[in-house]
């Protein structure tokens, strides 16, 4: 009886430390894009916006792009206003551009913390008078 009782009280103590995940919602994780500088144009700007001001976040699956723009200051370029767009990747010259709308943005350079859409880079040839636009990435989880 007591072998019996000491297999048992070992089987408990065994399935006990098994982790089992209980969690039944997957975790979400999206991607933020925060404009954090925008330089050039005709006037040769150099405008800095704090984390979080300028949001924009990139929907793959439906090809949005979702801008929350909580910039205040008139004076800065900050690309474009609050709202959804429709947005596409176009592959020429060995380089890929962004567009929104159905208009050429820019070309754009992405690394795993940082993007970078240049205006001076276009398919049909480059410019002078565009924006760049550096973003940095941030990460929110959803469960």
């Amino acid at each position: 009886m007591k072998k019996y009782f000491l297999i048992t009280l070992a089987s408990l103590f065994l399935l006990m430390g098994c982790s089992v995940n209980n969690n039944t919602d997957p975790q979400t994780i999206i991607v933020h894009w925060n404009l954090v500088k925008t330089t050039g144009g005709v006037a040769g700007v150099n405008d800095e916006f704090p984390i979080e001001t300028i949001i924009w976040d990139f929907n793959q699956a439906d090809l949005k792009l979702t801008v929350v723009n909580n910039n205040t200051d008139d004076t800065k370029e900050d690309a474009l206003d609050t709202g959804t767009y429709i947005y596409s990747e176009t592959q020429a010259n060995g380089k890929t551009y962004l567009n929104i709308n159905g208009i050429e943005f820019g070309g754009f350079t992405l690394s795993s913390t940082q993007l970078i859409i240049d205006q001076n880079d276009q398919s049909q040839g480059s410019g002078t008078d565009g924006y760049i636009y550096t973003f940095k990435k941030s990460v929110e989880i959803v469960e």
